[in-house]
Parts: structure tokens; C-alpha cells; sequence
């Protein structure tokens, strides 16, 4: 049975529920399946041992989610050592698009759309949508987790500040 969290997150200042497995601090990290602009695979192993951040959002064309994966691009030139994910369900086209209007060049956007394996594996499926909900993971170069943030509004932004001090921890 897949695990179901109700009344504890909001999109638009209404209930949603989240679905998949919520991940914790001291996890070892699941892996999971989604796929890069050209359709091909990539997985959590992919990322190699580098410190990852894994930004979760619902669409790329929303402002919110837009911010997002602009300021993670701009953080990840001054981040060595740590590779930088943006996982939405949109397809690997319009993620292409984004990132080509928005000069998106240092994080990999992914597409959790055909199995929703990152979203259930992390207990991030919104189930009256079929989208993500937003939030942060950082994973260490071992695969634990270290830092989770599921933001309880989904139009709100994650605490950038405190993603970039506990990535600052681990390297």
C-alpha cells in the first residue's frame, strides 16, 4: 500500500495529498528512474559521489518553479563538487524549452513523468494532480540524505538559504 499524507500540505491554500514514501534525514537515499531531455535514463547513481541537490517542483512554467530552477542555475556556479537536479513530471521537451529560453546550463532538468519514480520513491505525487509537490532533498556523496524540505504551500519558495548551508557542510 502506497503511503498517503492528507491535510498537512496546501497548493493554492487547499488541501492536497501527498503519495510515496517520505524520506527522512539519515536515509540512505532510494534510488529512482527518470529521464534526461533526449529520453534517456538517469538514476541516482548517475550523479556519481558528489553532493546532489535534488529541487523538486510541480512545472517548470509556473513563476514559483521558474524562480526555483533559475536560482539553483545561478547557485550551482558557485558550488564545486555538488551536482544540481531539478525533477518536475513535465516531459523531457518542455523541460528542453525551459531551459533553452531561460539560459538553465548547470542544472540537469529530469522528468519524472513516465513511472513517477523519484516522486513516489520520495513521497513527493501530489495524488489529485499527478504532479510533484515542492521541495528540496541533499544528498551526501554516500547517498544519505541529508537535508529535506517538503513545502507545505506549494506556491511558496524552499529555504534557499538553509539548502546552501547544509550543502556548505558536506563539501
Amino acid at each position: 500500500m502506497t503511503e498517503r499524507r492528507e491535510n498537512i500540505f496546501t497548493m493554492g491554500g487547499n488541501p492536497i495529498t501527498l503519495i510515496g514514501k517520505e524520506v527522512k534525514v539519515g536515509d540512505k537515499a532510494p534510488d529512482f528512474t527518470v529521464l534526461k531531455e533526449d529520453f534517456s535514463p538517469y538514476s541516482l547513481k548517475d550523479a556519481g559521489d558528489r553532493v546532489k541537490i535534488i529541487s523538486v517542483v510541480p512545472s517548470l512554467d509556473t513563476g514559483v518553479c521558474e524562480l526555483q530552477t533559475i536560482n539553483f542555475n545561478q547557485l550551482a556556479a558557485e558550488l564545486e563538487d555538488v551536482v544540481i537536479l531539478t525533477i518536475s513530471v513535465d516531459l523531457p521537451f518542455a523541460q528542453k524549452r525551459f531551459c533553452s529560453a531561460h539560459g538553465i546550463d548547470k542544472v540537469l532538468t529530469l522528468s519524472d513523468h513516465k513511472d513517477l519514480s523519484f516522486g513516489l520513491n520520495y513521497g513527493f505525487v501530489i495524488e489529485e494532480m499527478r504532479l510533484l509537490s515542492r521541495g528540496i532533498v541533499v544528498v551526501d556523496k554516500d547517498n544519505t540524505i541529508r537535508y529535506v524540505e517538503y513545502v507545505k504551500e506549494v506556491g511558496n519558495h524552499p529555504n534557499y538559504d538553509r539548502v546552501l548551508e547544509e550543502v556548505k557542510k558536506l563539501i
